[in-house]
């Protein structure tokens, strides 16, 4: 298959992504997944089963809107917790889905969701102008079936539109943007969010 050139430009930003997400050590073994919209409505995605920290362009596949492989390659299960957020959000232009272990513990330590507030870094948030800021991000228990957990996060997504990121227990977490860049600084900020929490939390249950 001919890859578009908005397609090549997509995969090796996506490549990159996942050189420096590795190098922090939030995607081990092959877990996470991530994705660019193309100004076609189509996407670029990675690969099922790859290493994130050693991608190739070939390791970058192209689906459509519903999550059909364009190309013959194989896309993660979670592929349609992309696609949902492609459709929801027009202005969304990068989904990024690591498994830090910040994540995984905080959504060991809190139940339904983490509250972030009055933190100066919540100003790397788009919109977010003072430190006297909140943002909840909710937690949702892993489920194996992706369209049922699609379906519980758009639930929660009709009643809080303005949720920029959710954790998955014993998982990972999910956070968009418009572009690559303002999605890893999104990855970048909430890891270190979460382990104030969980410093501060964790002293508080000792």
């Amino acid at each position: 298959m001919k890859y578009s050139e908005a397609f090549l430009n997509a995969a090796a930003d996506l490549c990159e992504a996942g050189r420096f997400i590795d190098s922090k050590g939030w995607v081990p073994a092959t877990s996470g997944n991530f994705s660019v919209r193309l100004p076609d409505g189509t996407l670029a995605i990675t690969v099922s089963g790859k290493h994130k920290g050693r991608l190739q362009i070939e390791d970058i596949m192209l689906i459509d809107a519903e999550a059909n492989a364009l190309d013959g390659k194989k896309p993660s299960a979670e592929t349609l917790l992309h696609t949902s957020l492609y459709r929801r959000f027009p202005a969304v232009g990068c989904v990024l889905h690591p498994h830090g272990l910040n994540a995984v513990l905080v959504s060991r330590l809190f139940e339904s969701d983490i509250v972030l507030e009055d933190y100066e870094l919540l100003k790397a948030f788009k919109g977010i102008t003072t430190h006297q800021s909140r943002l909840v991000v909710p937690i949702f228990a892993n489920d194996q079936d992706i369209p049922r957990l699609a379906a519980e996060v758009e639930r929660y997504l009709d009643r809080h539109p303005d949720c920029q990121a959710y954790v998955i227990a014993g998982h990972g977490f999910y956070t968009w943007g418009e572009t690559v860049a303002e999605t890893l600084r999104y990855i970048e900020a909430l890891d270190y969010l979460f382990d104030c929490e969980l410093r501060l939390h964790g002293v508080k249950r000792a």
